[in-house]
């Protein structure tokens, strides 16, 4: 019995010594691996510093050339990966060829590429598709407005001028044609292309507020404590109506206490000066900056029509009564006379409308929605008087009116008021004070000189004959 138990303990020992053995070669196996792994991983890193290195050195000829184009790139990395080397590497050259910056997990690198090798940009998200297919879709009515005067242009001036007119032995009248129908078209296309292509005019960044401010007015969820932030930040800007409410009015997509007769064009995303309407017949805000050129372009489309149409009546009749062989000059006649006569009636009516909105210093916004001052909603609360108004819009020099050049009053963001023409200066202290008893409140609404225009617009006949150089500015107080 003792000697089974003896050989049974040397066996438990034998076997012992062998678990150890191969317990020892795996660790030793492990190890080499691990080893391996480190060797690779040098390598690597030690790849990418060459590279780095090199590309520094390029980058640095490419400065000296003035060449380069800088990538902005967001990662995201583990917060456990160590790779304090390559950071390292990265925040040593941060200030000529990139920069990494790590907040938490997300990491953002700042690169300098050549422009023979900028990385590829992401594919088009669906929203940008929509977005750029809406943009392309808003040319659609440009492109047919253009495609129509073109066509009339051929017209008149190939198929009735030249062909029908000419051809008849009546050349001195087709050239009498020919040169007013020139000057109607060269106005027209002038007046149109200034339309379209001349950019909303936006409040200046004094209008914006400060980051500070932002930051608070965003986080902030009481209305009266974010009028309250408003109304500090908007103390010293010329800025006279309130919404509906008595409130400042706010954008809140373009950030921004909006001036007086600022409103936010949904199509355009942003504020435009003094908007009148967006007008998809010329794919452009219509504000401040080119409501002259759109009455100019609807004034000289009437002329145009008259034109056409007084011109191609002759032959209009001539081509309708008599049973001639029908042409092709016959079909673009006729057909040039039913297109002309109905932009006629058309434009008309939209001009007459725009010259009523002018002689009462309104655009379309306030016309359907009045401005509202201290004493409440005003329709009129702009308007000067019919010749102020209209010089607001067209200026002062009359041989500027007829032609697509910017000759408006203001800055677009002063107006001078109704209010502003009963007295030389305007004080509402009285209502201030009544309104402070009531409410405890201390704030005034905006306060700020008048312009140079406001001061010329509200000067008398008299005033402007003597020119003494004395400016009388006019300031309101308004309480919110």
């Amino acid at each position: 019995m003792g000697g089974g138990g003896g050989r049974g303990k040397r066996s438990v020992r034998g076997r012992a010594t062998l678990s150890s053995k191969v317990a020892t070669e795996e660790e030793e196996e492990e190890e080499k691996e691990e080893e391996e792994k480190e060797e690779k991983k040098a390598e690597k890193k030690a790849g990418k510093k060459a590279e780095k290195e090199e590309g520094i050195k390029k980058e640095e000829e490419k400065e000296e050339k003035g060449e380069g184009s800088l990538f902005i790139e967001y990662q995201e990395y583990p917060a456990d990966q160590e790779d304090l080397e390559e950071q390292h590497l990265k925040e040593t050259f941060d200030k000529k060829e990139l920069h990494a910056t790590q907040f938490g997990r997300l990491q953002i690198r700042i690169w300098r590429y050549p422009h023979d090798c900028l990385p590829l940009q992401p594919n088009m998200t669906p929203g940008r598709v929509l977005l750029c297919c809406q943009r392309t879709a808003a040319w659609v009515p440009v492109i047919f407005i253009a495609v129509v005067i073109g066509w009339s242009y051929y017209t008149f001036v190939v198929e009735l001028c030249i062909f029908t007119i000419a051809a008849q032995g009546k050349g001195g009248k087709a050239a009498i044609y020919l040169v007013i129908f020139h000057l109607s078209f060269i106005l027209i296309m002038w007046a149109y292309l200034k339309t379209i292509f001349t950019p909303p005019i936006c409040p200046s960044k004094e209008f914006s507020l400060s980051q500070a401010d932002e930051e608070h007015f965003e986080k902030e969820e009481r209305p009266d404590i974010q009028q309250e932030i408003l109304r500090r930040a908007a103390k010293d800007l010329p800025v006279y109506t309130m919404t509906s409410t008595r409130l400042i009015r706010y954008c809140k997509k373009c950030q921004l206490i909006k001036p007086d007769r600022c409103h936010h064009c949904s199509v355009c995303n942003k504020c435009v000066l003094k908007m009148d309407h967006h007008c998809p017949w010329v794919n452009n805000c219509v504000g401040f900056s080119n409501y002259k050129y759109f009455l100019l372009f609807l004034f000289y489309s009437l002329l145009y029509c008259i034109l056409v149409t007084t011109t191609v009546l002759e032959y209009f009749i001539k081509f309708w009564t008599t049973n001639q062989k029908t042409t092709r000059a016959q079909f673009h006649v006729l057909f040039l006379f039913f297109v002309a006569s109905m932009f006629f009636i058309s434009v008309l009516s939209l001009f007459c409308y725009h010259m009523w909105l002018v002689g009462k210093n309104r655009t379309t916004i306030e016309a359907f929605r009045s401005p509202v001052f201290i004493n409440g909603p005003d329709k009129n609360g702009f308007s000067l008087g019919l010749s102020k108004n209209w010089r607001q819009v067209f200026g002062d020099e009359k041989k500027y009116w007829l032609f697509p050049v910017f000759t408006s009053l203001g800055d677009g963001v002063n107006f001078p008021t109704r209010l502003m023409m009963d007295t030389e200066q305007v004080t509402v202290t009285n209502y201030h004070e009544q309104h402070s008893r009531s409410t405890g409140s201390t704030e005034n609404f905006p306060v700020a000189p008048l312009s140079e225009s406001k001061n010329f617009l509200l000067a008398t006949d008299s005033d402007k004959d003597v020119r003494s150089g004395i400016k009388n500015h006019v300031t309101v107080s308004i309480d919110s």
